[in-house]
């Protein structure tokens, strides 16, 4: 590590915010300085062996995967520290809430909007239905003239 990296990690790791970090996270092919996987932020902390090229590159990777990049400049940490701590305080705040994004994923849309009938993954059409959704006063009918 960086003289910049061990700063940075010794101020995240006493607590500087409540977000869980790691450091040194293999991400795909790349290793990423530190990471905080519940607002999927990666903080890199550059010194002068970067080439513009390379981190382009892995950040375009990164963004696929789902992780927003900020990085700072090695003298940047060590000269502005406090200002390196905002800017990621900042970054946290704006990540959207993974447990929120996760819930409306995982969560249809119930009851079924009026007109549509909940179509889950082990559902078929009815015999002599197509695959169009039944209106709810369709199935009222169809209720209507069924025998017991």
């Amino acid at each position: 590590m960086t003289n910049a990296e061990r700063a940075l990690w010794n101020v995240m790791r006493a607590g500087h915010s409540t977000a869980k970090w790691r450091r040194q996270q293999p991400i795909g092919p790349y290793i990423a300085d530190f990471v905080c996987q519940e607002a999927r932020l990666i903080v890199e902390a550059d010194g002068g062996q970067h080439s513009p090229e390379a981190d382009a590159k892995r950040t375009a990777f990164l963004d696929r995967a789902g992780y927003r990049v900020i990085r700072f400049w090695n003298n940047d940490i060590l000269a502005n520290l406090e200002g390196v701590l905002i800017q990621i305080g900042e970054a946290l705040a704006a990540a959207p809430s993974p447990t929120s994004a996760r819930q409306r994923a995982a969560k249809p849309a119930y009851p079924p909007p009026q007109g549509e009938r909940f179509a889950g993954p082990d559902s078929s059409p009815l015999e002599g239905e197509d695959s169009a959704a039944c209106s709810r006063s369709e199935v009222a009918k169809l209720g209507e003239g069924a025998t017991t």
